[in-house]
């Protein structure tokens, strides 16, 4: 395997899985500083090069993982793709659909596993949630989610509209994913809100609802201007669960599910996992059988859609708090890269 690319999440989380891998060969590790590239590559045991090309046209190379700003995602998993290699690219797959669904059909027609790395997915804790909705939860009625985080680095590529940055594209896309684990079939995008930050071009913060065929309704706030937050919630006929660590949960971590029902208020502790283990197993099993992944690459469509759908129908907030005014969104992601 190589690496494209030397972001924190690459360095910090995926690289030492990666090289720790029993059925992972670390070859090269790409970044635009050569001394960067050299240093990392020194600290997990493979070559550093400036380079990004000359790691995805190396012959002695199986697949390539890609931790890329969005803005940069379709280009060079396009580019390895269209040299022979397996792909493992950081969430979002690109920063349209039509870019995804170009690297999901080529994917298809070359017979390469193509892998959108949403790491929570790939946590227990989620599926022993599904296992407790029948009883805890009965029919949904409303899911409600949350991602945020303090506000980042000025210097982050969250910040740069060219590079794909953003709230929505960043942490939005979270419980917009998780929403479809649990709600029923094509999701409907009622109404949306993006706060933009007039220094940067990009939006800091938003809110979404959807709904589903059946009438459930989604609840979804997200943002760069906040006390962290992850977490969601399942609220049905007969009760509520909530996942109090949702989408970053460290592998040390024993998450507590809360379920609430009437003079009941129970709350469970679930397993210690690592989704960032389980994610690049699954990536691995898959090229090694060559298995193209063909389910989640569609839901990796229907994600792609759902946030062009926000992007359509959102109204942005300009401004600072104090001087608020809206204007309607024209266009797929105007403002947002």
């Amino acid at each position: 395997m190589g690496v494209i690319g030397c972001a924190d999440i690459a360095t910090r989380r995926i690289l030492p899985v990666l090289a720790a891998h029993d059925d992972v060969d670390l070859v090269a590790v790409a970044s635009r500083s050569q001394a960067k590239a050299e240093r990392v590559g020194a600290a997990f045991g493979c070559r550093g090069v400036a380079d990004y090309a000359a790691v995805i046209d190396r012959d002695d190379l199986d697949a390539v993982y890609i931790p890329l700003p969005p803005g940069m995602h379709h280009e060079w998993a396009l580019r390895a793709l269209r040299a022979g290699k397996h792909v493992l690219v950081e969430k979002p797959m690109s920063d349209s659909y039509e870019n995804t669904l170009e690297l999901i059909s080529t994917a298809a027609e070359l017979g390469l596993v193509l892998a959108e790395n949403f790491m929570f997915l790939h946590h227990s804790q989620h599926g022993a949630v599904r296992e407790m909705l029948d009883h805890a939860v009965g029919e949904l009625r409303v899911f409600s989610g949350s991602f945020a985080v303090p506000p980042l680095a000025p210097d982050s590529f969250r910040y740069q509209a060219d590079l794909g940055g953003g709230a929505l594209l960043d942490v939005g896309v979270y419980p917009l994913r998780a929403a479809q684990l649990y709600m029923t079939g094509e999701l409907d995008v009622l109404g949306a809100c993006l706060r933009m930050d007039e220094a940067t071009g990009v939006d800091v913060a938003g809110s979404v609802l959807l709904s589903d065929a059946r009438g459930a309704t989604a609840q979804l706030d997200f943002g760069f201007e906040h006390s962290y937050r992850s977490t969601y919630a399942l609220w049905g006929d007969r009760g509520r669960v909530s996942v109090r660590r949702a989408f970053t949960p460290p592998e040390q971590l024993k998450p507590v599910v809360r379920i609430e029902r009437q003079d009941e208020v129970v709350e469970r502790s679930l397993p210690e996992d690592s989704q960032v283990v389980n994610a690049i197993d699954a990536f691995v099993r898959a090229a090694r059988a060559g298995d193209p992944l063909g389910s989640d690459t569609s839901a990796t469509l229907r994600q792609a859609g759902l946030v062009d759908h926000v992007r359509r129908v959102a109204r942005i907030v300009d401004g600072p708090a104090a001087g608020h005014h809206e204007r309607e969104l024209l266009g797929e992601g105007a403002g947002l890269g």
